[in-house]
């Protein structure tokens, strides 16, 4: 387990925002969200950052440069992108396809990307300077959904930061976008998968009717503690971690997936550290990509969001008190229910009910982006060194959200990479809780509370 240092300071020079607009002309229309996209959960904006090594081959080359032309052109078959959110009746979202462009910075850092060690994990040092928020741009309506800004390193590398409206794509739409600028940057001239919008694929049927239960979106009574004294950290998970998890569940769990394991792991790890009420239900809410599981799947090149947030539910006191095959039922359970049925039942509750956000009481999401392929994008100089979530702890309701993420730590091994927010005290019982278990020693819990010493 390891934490990147944020004791880094460094100076960054900003040029004026500009707006990228497409490279030709494009269809200036109305289109529908669909309504997966357009709930609460998803009206806000997510950062996503990328580093990216000097690269001999490219000298001379500028990154700014490269990536400014080939987003005007990737914009020409991505236009929404360029466009601004509109409401309409019922909450309804849509994307006035104006033309008006994406938000682009470009900036110049007198740092190396060396200077920010072998760990390039979340929380990175100095982010709001790599990644600005220009007053008066992040709101979700009438406001750019896309905002990159490319800053030079004194080495040769820069670093690419996005912050996407969440109502036009999830991790996997994004990933394919910037593949796509990626490949307009080293030269084609066509994206080699080309978007589908489609989004009336998950909308509500015709009359709505919510036919599976959604435990997610209930209304659970409590407040939302606000917490003053966050800490952010990132842990580890290579394959002794991981190996050493197993060891813990018996014979038939073991072949559950490093996300199952993980996201049980965490879901009981962080339950005995904020010492919850062993009476109070606690929820782990699982994201879930459901492209798969229609019939047939939807479509390759589908950019919107394409997942529901599956939820388990367990008391505190027999979460903690349980091990840790306890957890790892409820959440494989939770994973299972997503089905194409699930989907469209879930589009008509958020008709019906108002387009809710799911429940963040006692809550937290775990979200794996393993597999979306934010490092894989690639604008001449090679994949990137690190490339993901920027942080973890964001959403509508920010800090209860952690990000599975592909890292590769300075053995070379490669691994998951996990970012937590919590406040100071529970991070040290986590911290505490998270070792025991690696060492294959989980602490022994007789009742279903944690004595404030430890």
């Amino acid at each position: 387990m390891a934490t990147s240092s944020t004791s880094l300071v460094f100076k960054v020079q900003r040029h004026e925002p500009e707006l990228i607009a497409p490279a030709k002309p494009t269809p200036h229309e109305y289109k529908l969200l669909s309504d997966i996209d357009d709930q609460e959960g998803l009206r806000f904006q997510i950062p996503v950052i990328q580093f990216y090594k000097y690269n001999p081959s490219m000298q001379g080359k500028d990154p700014v440069r490269v990536i400014r032309e080939a987003l005007a052109q990737a914009l020409v078959f991505y236009y929404p992108f360029a466009g601004r959110l509109r409401e309409g009746a019922q909450r309804k979202l849509m994307v006035d396809c104006s033309g008006e462009g994406l938000m682009f910075i470009e900036a110049d850092a007198d740092v190396t990307l060396e200077q920010f060690g072998d760990a390039l994990q979340p929380p990175f040092p100095c982010l709001e300077e790599l990644l600005y928020d220009v007053p008066g741009s992040t709101g979700v309506l009438n406001c750019p959904v896309v905002l990159i800004q490319v800053t030079r390193l004194r080495c040769g590398g820069f670093i690419f930061a996005l912050r996407l409206n969440h109502t036009m794509s999830d991790a996997a739409g994004l990933a394919q976008f910037m593949s796509a600028v990626g490949e307009m940057a080293r030269g084609l001239l066509t994206p080699s998968i080309p978007p589908v919008w489609e989004r009336h694929l998950l909308g509500a049927r015709d009359p709505p009717r919510v036919t599976c239960k959604h435990r997610e979106y209930e209304e659970v009574e409590g407040t939302i503690v606000p917490y003053d004294d966050m800490v952010h950290r990132s842990f580890f998970f290579g394959p002794t971690e991981v190996s050493a998890l197993r060891k813990l569940v018996p014979e038939h769990l073991r072949k559950c997936s490093t996300f199952e394991l993980l996201t049980a792991c965490l879901w009981r790890c962080r339950t005995i550290a904020i010492q919850a009420n062993p009476e109070e239900e606690v929820r782990i809410i699982c994201i879930v990509n459901a492209r798969s599981r229609f019939n047939p799947p939807l479509p390759l090149g589908y950019y919107g969001n394409a997942f529901a947030f599956p939820v388990a539910v367990a008391q505190a006191g027999k979460l903690c008190q349980n091990p840790l095959e306890y957890s790892l039922e409820l959440v494989k359970q939770a994973k299972n229910d997503v089905t194409e049925e699930y989907m469209k039942s879930l589009a008509d509750l958020m008709v019906i009910k108002g387009r809710p956000h799911f429940t963040v009481i006692r809550s937290y999401l775990v979200s794996d982006v393993t597999h979306a392929g934010f490092d894989d994008a690639d604008f001449g100089w090679g994949k990137a060194v690190y490339g993901g979530p920027a942080k973890g702890g964001v959403g509508a309701i920010p800090g209860v959200a952690s990000f599975l993420i592909p890292f590769k730590n300075k053995k070379g091994e490669a691994g998951i990479v996990l970012p937590i927010t919590l406040p100071a005290r529970a991070m040290e019982i986590f911290v505490k809780e998270l070792d025991g278990m690696l060492k294959g020693k989980p602490i022994e819990r007789k009742l279903g509370f944690i004595s404030s010493s430890l």
